[in-house]
């Protein structure tokens, strides 16, 4: 599919791959697996190959995945939109290095994608790709072609008029952020292509593959990988984990003392893993990592901080070269 859609866009397959380091079998496989440096290599790739400016939200607008693809295909038969984006979040782990989060107040819903294992900024055009593609699943499936509040990039600004035009929204260049921002009722907004039939029987497919995943990693790791994706902002149970990964607390406590650890040791590890990451990040501020890291104030998480690297976090930034 990924390859029929760049020979679309005027870029050569063979010439693609080979500029970003990529076998050129990649795409002749039943399931393509990347790394994310191999994610960001190949799209930086599609952008130095492409003169068109566009080319992420073009791509991005494209809907034939939603509706061929078994994972594509349940998020469309999802009740609502923030359904749909649930589901994207969850099925996204069958194939790709990437977490959607999806962050919502009283007001509005930001949806942005995240990659914890990132060592460089994401390729523009990778950013414009996912964000458009949030949209079209949103419009597809509602059958109105509503507009997001505002686009945020992390970017300078640049091809203002083609990106408001496309997202129908204002933009906001030099963000903290790459998210798609929307107002939080859109969320609730019906999809018209529901149809509870089909997704029990494709949603059941897919948790099942689901399932197998986790059942090949440690629980350690399973365990870890969910906290990432919900720490933001608050502190997740043992409960809240287990629900995620489709467990009775009980049956979670009972594998992680078999393995010889505790929950709270892999929350003070995860803790940590990303503390590092997103002091990495120039437009992080700490009081928003310690938000982001479910700390309740920024003090508690200068405290830990000091704990685990037995320095500040702006004295750990300006070690590691990481300035304003």
């Amino acid at each position: 599919m990924w390859g029929k859609r760049f020979a679309e866009q005027n870029i050569a397959l063979p010439a693609l791959l080979r500029r970003a380091g990529l076998p050129v079998t990649l795409f002749q496989q039943e399931k393509v697996f990347v790394t994310t440096a191999e994610l960001f290599s190949l799209w930086r790739s599609v952008s130095e190959l492409s003169a068109d400016p566009g080319i992420g939200a073009k791509l991005g607008s494209e809907t034939r995945l939603a509706r061929t693809h078994p994972a594509g295909i349940a998020v469309m038969c999802s009740r609502t939109f923030g359904d749909a984006l649930q589901r994207l979040g969850r099925y996204k782990q069958l194939t790709c290095p990437e977490e959607i989060r999806l962050h919502r107040t009283d007001q509005e819903a930001a949806v942005e994608f995240y990659y914890v294992e990132a060592r460089e900024t994401q390729p523009e055009v990778l950013v414009d790709m996912l964000l458009s593609w949030i949209l079209s699943v949103g419009r597809l499936g509602t059958g109105d072609q509503f507009a997001p509040l505002r686009l945020e990039l992390m970017r300078p600004a640049k091809h203002r008029a083609l990106l408001e035009s496309h997202f129908g929204c204002r933009v906001r260049f030099k963000a903290d952020r790459n998210a798609l921002v929307f107002r939080s009722s859109d969320l609730d907004r019906p999809f018209v292509t529901h149809n509870e039939e089909l997704l029990n029987v494709i949603g059941s497919q897919l948790d099942s593959e689901l399932q197998a995943r986790h059942a090949s990693n440690s629980v350690g790791e399973q365990v870890k990988q969910t906290l990432r994706q919900l720490l933001a902002g608050k502190r997740p149970t043992l409960q809240d984990v287990a629900k995620e990964l489709g467990l009775s607390a009980r049956t979670l406590q009972r594998r992680l003392t078999d393995s010889g650890i505790t929950f709270q040791q892999v929350v003070e590890e995860t803790r940590r893993e990303l503390a590092r990451h997103y002091l990495k990040q120039r437009a992080v501020e700490l009081n928003e990592a310690a938000f982001l890291l479910g700390f309740e104030d920024a003090n508690s998480f200068f405290r830990a901080f000091q704990h685990w690297e037995g320095t500040s976090p702006g004295e750990w930034r300006t070690r590691e070269g990481v300035t304003g």
